[in-house]
């Protein structure tokens, strides 16, 4: 008979234990947040149903959801407030997450759907459409949105890229602000020249969730859903684009494959969102910055928290710019510029923006 001895167990090591548990208790704190972010949009969704010119309270925005009845205030919930939330949550989600998704792409902290021209490719083929084509219709203009984020998209590249060292974050950023002014001119030359299309737009320009119908957050769902689950795809291997091309490949990234797949969940949320509420700019710039000081730089975590905190911060301003000129109010757009243009300054000036 042969015998044999049992391999002792292999326990962890000393430092092992304490790597696993620091895990756990960071994996603990993510969720722990996810969960108060999740609260905070809930009570936010609360306040837009309320607060506006006219102010109702929770018993009655209760009542428009339970108890039907022929009231004025009930009116106001249902057919105003509940579409301009639930296009506010869209619109938060869409703006927010492209703008992640193309600081992750670029590794440039200062990547904007508004600052790199996106924003304004989509508004300019978007003016044309309605003012030279004469579309009126959100299902026709939403494919030239598309169309222009993928325009714009190519010009910033083409030309950030350009000369020797490549497209570094400095040249992309001067690019689009270039780029963005060009076609914004263009837009307002359209707009002049046929008045009717600046009738109808001269809302959208600046960015609004007011006036529109439920319709409009049906239409652009499927496009957000999809733009979405795309970039929680490609989450993964977006934290190894972060660190290098030369590095991504090693660790098995298809780079080109997951830039084309973050572009087009670029194209998806912000063409739909910019045609259906205008070009609103910096919730993409500042919210993955918010997010990156909570959870790190884990690109599936941003992602997820910016899903949530996205839309808080659009609803917030958009509260904001009905309470402060009652009973008119200041357009969504306007409120998130004089936040964001602000915020932007500091971080030009800062000596360090917050990394990737």
């Amino acid at each position: 008979m042969v015998l044999t001895r049992t391999p002792a167990p292999v326990r962890p090591g000393p430092k092992a234990v304490p790597a696993a548990a620091g895990l756990a208790a960071t994996q603990t704190r993510r969720t722990l947040g996810l969960l108060i972010c999740l609260g905070v949009l809930a009570v936010v969704c609360l306040l837009s149903l309320a607060l506006g010119t006219r102010t109702i309270s929770p018993g009655a925005v209760w009542d428009a959801f339970f108890h039907f009845t022929d009231t004025d205030d009930q009116s106001i919930v249902r057919d105003l407030r509940v579409p301009r939330t639930v296009l506010g949550l869209l619109a938060g989600v869409a703006f927010g997450l492209s703008g992640a998704v193309i600081q992750a792409v670029t590794r440039n902290p200062l990547a904007d759907t508004q600052i790199l021209g996106i924003n304004a490719g989509a508004g300019l083929f978007v003016v044309f459409a309605v003012g030279v084509l004469g579309l009126t219709s959100l299902t026709q203009y939403m494919w030239f949105g598309f169309a222009g984020v993928a325009f714009a998209l190519t010009l910033v590249y083409l030309l950030g890229s350009t000369g020797r060292g490549g497209a570094t974050p400095i040249r992309l950023t001067l690019a689009g602000v270039a780029l963005g002014a060009v076609m914004d001119g263009i837009s307002g030359g359209i707009r002049l020249v046929r008045p009717r299309a600046f009738d109808y737009l001269r809302f959208w320009d600046v960015g609004s969730l007011a006036g529109r119908p439920l319709d409009v957050a049906t239409t652009i769902l499927p496009f957000v859903l999809a733009g979405t689950v795309l970039a929680l795809v490609v989450a993964r291997s977006l934290n190894a684009v972060a660190l290098g091309d030369d590095l991504a490949r090693t660790l098995g990234a298809r780079i080109g494959r997951t830039r084309v797949l973050a572009t087009v969940s670029v194209m998806l949320l912000a063409g739909a969102a910019t045609a259906a509420v205008g070009p609103i700019g910096f919730v993409g710039l500042m919210v993955p910055h918010v997010v990156r000081w909570i959870v790190g730089p884990d690109q599936r975590w941003i992602f997820v928290y910016t899903v949530v905190c996205g839309p808080v911060l659009l609803l917030l301003a958009d509260i904001v710019g009905r309470l402060v000129v009652r009973p008119g109010e200041l357009r969504v757009g306007v409120v998130t510029a004089f936040i964001g243009a602000p915020v932007l300054i500091w971080w030009v000036r800062r000596a360090r923006v917050s990394g990737l």
